[in-house]
């Protein structure tokens, strides 16, 4: 394969059902706060999205792969083509999309935002890595920023001028961020020094930007110890006005898996206790709380990525089944002589191909859902704001579940790519090879997906008095109601119901083990049970697509092309209905059963070295 070859497909007919058909993009469109949104608008912007992805940035994604990025002279070079893709990405106003018009930003849907957002990461993830961060520091400032430091940096970065990072991990800490030593010292003028090193900083430095503003965690001198003592820093690379450069060093980069083109540094902030940051809002120790606002953007975009990669690599194990042709039909299988077919005619190729579809379109459904919670609530605010809280909270309960299940799904959905092509798979011929390595991150960083589990369990399932969780159940419960004998998926929405009655009844498991003081079952069933929750939300948004696409079937001439995608989205459903949801089930039983070798096996005993 060239390494300038594009490699990357998307099906937008797809999406089109789940904004159109699903989900019900127009009742936000034309009115306030998307007044300038239309149908032809959503349209234009997918199509246009997708040949941007397939013409700039999908033919970079095996060059970044294979060049790496490199430190040269304490600045990171990025692979060849991606400084002219971050100019096109801007000039062309596609990083902005959903942004405020007051930088620039075009005020679209979220919900049309993700889709461009998979698009973009799908053909090149570890480039979207860099204007990525850039957009969620904007945000954050925008957010928590004094109106001076909305106007001096979230306007270039927004403008594509700057980038922007997160700067959480330390050496000795990793996930126990209330670990952190970075310090801050007041300097007297509202400005502060700063000392420490971050570790895992991703786009700590390029050369896509003349400038870069990292957001650090540090605790003021004196602070308490903790989370509740960190502060966050506005620390650029250089100073706003001048260009000088600040006491902020790359230390070195991380030789990695997988995404390559994006550098992942080490930085060393005020070696030469030169370094100058300045309180993001003025205000001290509410770090962690600005932080989860960049945060929690970055964890629905890391399910994003995972969604991203996981479909783009269903897509080419797909067009590798129909094209690879090794033996003869199963019909004939005692005939030697019989002519050899497409591997897309075995029966277990097929699996595994319904195995991806099903699980990429149920998780694509679920962030779109996640989406359009964000984007209704947003329209609600002010007009009813009790209609309002029901869908930010909605939001608050998916997004640990799109974090952690998107991206375990998206390693998975690339094994079983690579194993579609095989022996071909395994080699960097074909783009599987890459997917694969690229998406072992995501279950990894903005929170380990045990972390995610963790905030699941112990703080959205009872959020709101447990009121977002009920309505997330009424809300299936009136689904399973109307399809309960549904003449093609009765039986189908039955599992459901099942599932339901499972994951509910481990919900109830968790909190008799919190009153009852066996807090260390909690973490060690956590994980379980957010994989019951997200097989059992992604099982009811398969289904009721499938409903959605079964009437609209009746109406569609058979045989043609909108009938065979109406089929394929009835397929799916069933498949995972009959599958994957049974699981669920199983699950809840193990969750029940109280094993608890893990926590009483002597650590002297996992091995005799």
């Amino acid at each position: 394969m060239s390494q300038a070859q594009n490699r990357y497909k998307a099906d937008l007919r797809e999406f089109q059902f789940l904004l159109f058909e699903q989900f019900g993009i127009r009742d936000i469109l034309s009115k306030e706060p998307f007044a300038a949104w239309g149908e032809d608008e959503i349209r234009m912007v997918l199509e246009e999205t997708y040949r941007f992805a397939t013409e700039v940035l999908g033919p970079l994604n095996a060059v970044g792969d294979r060049e790496k990025c490199t430190l040269i002279d304490g600045r990171v070079k990025t692979p060849t083509g991606f400084p002219e893709a971050w100019k096109k990405l801007y000039e062309a106003g596609w990083r902005n999309l959903s942004g405020s018009e007051e930088f620039g930003g075009q005020g679209a849907p979220r919900t049309l935002q993700v889709l461009v957002e998979e698009m973009f990461s799908g053909s090149n993830v570890a480039f979207m890595m860099y204007p990525g961060l850039a957009l969620g520091a904007a945000e954050l400032i925008d957010h928590c920023g004094t109106p001076e430091q909305r106007r001096d940096f979230s306007g270039p970065i927004y403008r594509g001028e700057w980038g922007g990072t997160m700067c959480l991990t330390e050496p000795h800490a990793g996930s126990d961020v209330g670990a952190a030593r970075t310090t801050a010292r007041p300097v007297g003028d509202g400005s502060y020094k700063i000392q420490g090193t971050k570790i895992y900083i991703s786009g700590g430095d390029h050369d896509c930007a003349d400038n870069i503003v990292h957001l650090v965690l540090a605790r003021i001198d004196g602070a308490e110890p903790g989370t509740k003592g960190l502060s966050l820093f506005i620390v650029p690379k250089k100073m706003p006005e001048t260009g000088v450069l600040n006491d902020v060093k790359v230390a070195s980069i991380e030789h990695k898996m997988g995404i390559n083109g994006s550098a992942t540094c080490v930085m060393q902030f005020g070696e030469e206790d030169a370094c100058l940051g300045w309180l993001v809002g003025g205000v001290p120790h509410q770090g962690m709380k600005q932080m989860f606002q960049m945060m929690n953007y970055a964890r629905i975009g890391v399910g994003i990525q995972g969604l991203a990669i996981g479909g783009a690599a269903y897509m080419a194990a797909l067009d590798y089944a129909r094209d690879r042709k090794q033996g003869s039909s199963i019909s004939a299988w005692k005939d030697p002589a019989a002519p050899r077919v497409s591997i897309l005619e075995h029966a277990d190729v097929r699996r595994m191909l319904l195995d991806m579809k099903s699980r990429v379109e149920g998780i694509r459904a679920l962030i779109v859902k996640l989406s359009m919670h964000q984007d209704r609530a947003t329209g609600l605010v002010g007009k009813n704001d009790e209609l309002a809280a029901y869908h930010f909270g909605q939001v608050e309960l998916l997004t640990p579940i799109v974090k952690a299940y998107a991206s375990d799904q998206s390693f998975r959905i690339c094994e079983t790519a690579v194993q579609v092509h095989g022996g071909a798979g395994y080699v960097q011929d074909y783009p599987v090879e890459q997917y694969l390595r690229d998406s072992k991150i995501f279950s990894i960083y903005e929170g380990t997906n045990h972390i995610q589990a963790l905030d699941l369990v112990g703080r959205k399932l009872g959020q709101g008095g447990g009121k977002h969780t009920q309505d997330f159940f009424a809300d299936v419960g009136r689904f399973v109601a109307a399809h309960g004998d549904h003449a093609v998926l009765g039986g189908s929405t039955k599992h459901l119901a099942k599932a339901q009655e499972a994951v509910g009844g481990a919900a109830f498991q968790f909190l008799g083990w919190f009153k009852g003081g066996e807090m260390e079952r909690v973490p060690l069933n956590a994980n379980r049970f957010l994989e019951m929750m997200s097989e059992f939300a992604v099982g009811w948004l398969l289904l009721e697509g499938a409903s959605i696409a079964h009437e609209a079937q009746q109406k569609t001439e058979a045989g043609s092309k909108d009938w065979f995608f109406y089929e394929g989205k009835k397929q799916a459903a069933i498949f995972y209905a009959n599958n994957v949801l049974p699981d669920v089930v199983g699950k809840a039983k193990m969750l029940g059963n109280g094993d608890r070798s893990p926590l009483d096996i002597p650590a002297e005993s996992f091995a005799s070295l």
